[in-house]
């Protein structure tokens, strides 16, 4: 979610953890010491938990993320396909937790290109995400749970400045069965379907529209189904401190993306971090986000 990455403030965009948004990668050679400290974290009886919200949607999270990298993951049944909504980290197999809720094909959908939204979509065949945040998934830059590792000391000042308890050295604070700090990287998506402003994604028995939302990042989408009234917002509008200064995140974009949600008929948010939200909560966000960037 930082400022494209955190999860319920600012959130740390992933676009630039190897040139833009997140500083610089430290050099293979440095990346021991998480390992390291990896070593030391108990290992977690489940990496996941679910919420099943209605008959056609479950909430999946990773509790032993941190808070700011914490994503929603949100799985929808359909008809013809079901969906995913973001991934998490990737440090366990979420489409390995979801087999007794699959039966068919499965679309997953990036609401954006952050660590912690893209982790897994490697485990499935029918990937999409905006044409700007596509690279992304194709060539994921995370290696390092190290927040200071993956970022640099810069972001991680930043995101203390916005509200963040940044004391923790890692990314998580347990590790899942098996896992293996040493071979640890996001593994890229080889097939990215690119998709944008009007596209519609079908489940057969309902349909999302695409809207593009950037300001959090360039190619931030969210999944409207206006025939219920409910948004996948990704981290476009979510219940926290939201990130607007990462190094391509766009102030001035994100002022607009407001404008247009706080028209928009939704009956529910269900954000890319922290608990859904109504529409009067979604125009009390957006309006105190304009009148502090537009006084």
């Amino acid at each position: 979610m930082l400022a494209g990455m955190p999860t319920s403030a600012i959130k740390l965009r992933n676009t630039a953890l190897t040139a833009t948004c997140c500083g610089r990668l430290e050099p293979v050679g440095a990346l021991g010491g998480w390992m390291t400290a990896m070593a030391s974290l108990p290992v977690a009886d489940r990496w996941f938990e679910r919420t099943r919200i209605d008959d056609a949607t479950t909430l999946v999270v990773e509790p032993h993320v941190v808070p700011l990298m914490r994503c929603n993951i949100w799985y929808v049944k359909g008809r013809d396909h079901d969906l995913i909504v973001d991934t998490g980290m990737g440090l366990s197999s979420v489409a390995g937790e979801l087999t007794d809720l699959t039966g068919k094909p499965v679309i997953a959908v990036a609401t954006h290109g952050h660590d912690d939204h893209i982790g897994g979509h490697h485990e499935f065949f029918d990937v999409r995400a905006h044409h700007l945040e596509a690279h992304l998934l194709r060539r994921p830059p995370l290696r390092s749970l190290s927040p200071r590792q993956a970022w640099g000391e810069q972001e991680v000042a930043m995101l203390q400045r916005a509200g963040y308890d940044m004391r923790e050295p890692l990314f998580v604070t347990a590790q899942p069965a098996g896992f293996a700090a040493g071979s640890f990287r996001q593994q890229p998506c080889p097939r990215v379907r690119e998709i944008g402003e009007g596209d519609v994604i079908d489940l057969g028995d309902r349909a999302f529209e695409v809207l593009h939302l950037p300001g959090h990042s360039p190619g931030s989408i969210g999944l409207w189904d206006p025939s219920a009234r409910v948004l996948f917002s990704g981290d476009a509008i979510y219940d926290g401190p939201l990130l607007d200064e990462l190094s391509d995140s766009s102030i001035d974009e994100y002022c607009v993306t407001m404008e247009r949600l706080m028209a928009l008929p939704v009956a529910v948010v269900h954000a890319g971090h922290d608990p859904s939200f109504g529409r009067d909560r979604l125009r009390q966000l957006a309006s105190a986000y304009l009148q502090r960037r537009r006084p």
